[in-house]
Protein backbone atom coordinates (compact mmCIF):
# COMPACT_ATOMS: atom_id res chain seq x y z
CA UNK A 1 0.00 0.00 0.00
CA UNK A 2 1.42 3.36 -0.98
CA UNK A 3 1.64 6.40 1.26
CA UNK A 4 -1.56 8.49 0.83
CA UNK A 5 0.58 11.66 0.98
CA UNK A 6 2.51 10.72 -2.18
CA UNK A 7 1.57 13.25 -4.86
CA UNK A 8 1.04 12.38 -8.53
CA UNK A 9 3.20 15.40 -9.44
CA UNK A 10 5.16 18.08 -7.65
CA UNK A 11 6.06 17.66 -3.98
CA UNK A 12 4.33 17.63 -0.62
CA UNK A 13 5.94 19.28 2.39
CA UNK A 14 5.00 18.01 5.84
CA UNK A 15 5.73 19.27 9.36
CA UNK A 16 4.38 17.24 12.31
CA UNK A 17 4.78 18.68 15.81
CA UNK A 18 6.64 16.49 18.30
CA UNK A 19 7.43 18.67 21.34
CA UNK A 20 7.87 22.20 22.68
CA UNK A 21 11.24 23.33 24.02
CA UNK A 22 11.52 26.75 25.68
CA UNK A 23 10.94 29.18 22.75
CA UNK A 24 11.27 26.43 20.14
CA UNK A 25 9.36 23.44 18.81
CA UNK A 26 10.59 20.13 17.44
CA UNK A 27 8.97 18.73 14.29
CA UNK A 28 9.24 15.65 12.12
CA UNK A 29 9.45 16.97 8.59
CA UNK A 30 9.36 15.43 5.14
CA UNK A 31 9.56 16.24 1.46
CA UNK A 32 7.47 13.71 -0.47
CA UNK A 33 7.69 13.39 -4.25
CA UNK A 34 6.18 10.79 -6.58
CA UNK A 35 9.55 8.99 -6.63
CA UNK A 36 10.96 9.43 -3.10
CA UNK A 37 10.47 10.58 0.47
CA UNK A 38 13.10 12.63 2.35
CA UNK A 39 12.68 12.75 6.13
CA UNK A 40 14.06 15.47 8.40
CA UNK A 41 14.15 16.59 12.00
CA UNK A 42 13.33 20.28 12.33
CA UNK A 43 13.70 22.78 15.18
CA UNK A 44 11.70 25.99 14.77
CA UNK A 45 12.17 29.06 16.95
CA UNK A 46 9.71 31.85 17.68
CA UNK A 47 12.34 34.24 16.28
CA UNK A 48 11.89 32.60 12.85
CA UNK A 49 15.02 30.46 13.08
CA UNK A 50 14.87 27.02 11.48
CA UNK A 51 17.31 24.14 11.74
CA UNK A 52 16.76 21.18 9.39
CA UNK A 53 18.65 17.89 9.79
CA UNK A 54 18.12 15.08 7.28
CA UNK A 55 17.39 11.69 8.85
CA UNK A 56 19.04 9.85 5.95
CA UNK A 57 19.60 11.26 2.46
CA UNK A 58 18.81 14.95 1.99
CA UNK A 59 16.35 16.13 -0.64
CA UNK A 60 17.65 17.98 -3.69
CA UNK A 61 18.57 21.57 -2.78
CA UNK A 62 15.52 23.20 -4.40
CA UNK A 63 13.10 20.93 -2.51
CA UNK A 64 14.95 21.39 0.79
CA UNK A 65 14.90 25.18 0.34
CA UNK A 66 11.11 25.07 -0.08
CA UNK A 67 10.77 22.97 3.09
CA UNK A 68 12.94 25.50 4.94
CA UNK A 69 10.81 28.39 3.65
CA UNK A 70 7.57 26.72 4.84
CA UNK A 71 9.19 26.00 8.21
CA UNK A 72 10.39 29.65 8.51
CA UNK A 73 6.89 30.97 7.79
CA UNK A 74 5.49 28.63 10.46
CA UNK A 75 8.15 29.74 12.95
CA UNK A 76 7.69 33.46 12.23
CA UNK A 77 3.95 33.25 12.92
CA UNK A 78 4.37 31.46 16.29
CA UNK A 79 5.08 34.55 18.43
CA UNK A 80 2.02 36.40 17.09
CA UNK A 81 -0.24 33.39 17.63
CA UNK A 82 1.00 33.09 21.21
CA UNK A 83 0.51 36.84 21.76
CA UNK A 84 -3.08 36.48 20.51
CA UNK A 85 -3.74 33.65 23.00
CA UNK A 86 -3.53 30.75 20.58
CA UNK A 87 -1.27 27.72 20.59
CA UNK A 88 1.89 28.95 18.82
CA UNK A 89 2.80 25.67 17.17
CA UNK A 90 0.43 23.95 14.73
CA UNK A 91 0.08 20.20 15.13
CA UNK A 92 0.53 19.64 11.40
CA UNK A 93 1.46 21.73 8.37
CA UNK A 94 0.97 20.15 4.94
CA UNK A 95 1.65 22.03 1.70
CA UNK A 96 1.83 21.00 -1.96
CA UNK A 97 3.88 22.68 -4.66
CA UNK A 98 3.78 21.60 -8.26
CA UNK A 99 2.88 22.57 -11.81
CA UNK A 100 0.88 25.78 -11.79
CA UNK A 101 1.41 26.23 -8.05
CA UNK A 102 4.97 27.60 -7.89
Amino acid sequence: MSDPLTPKSGARYLLEHEADEDRCARYRAAVITPEARFDYRAVLGTDGAVELSPVAAAAPAELEETLAMIARLTARSAAKKEEDGFSPWPHRVLRWRGPGRG
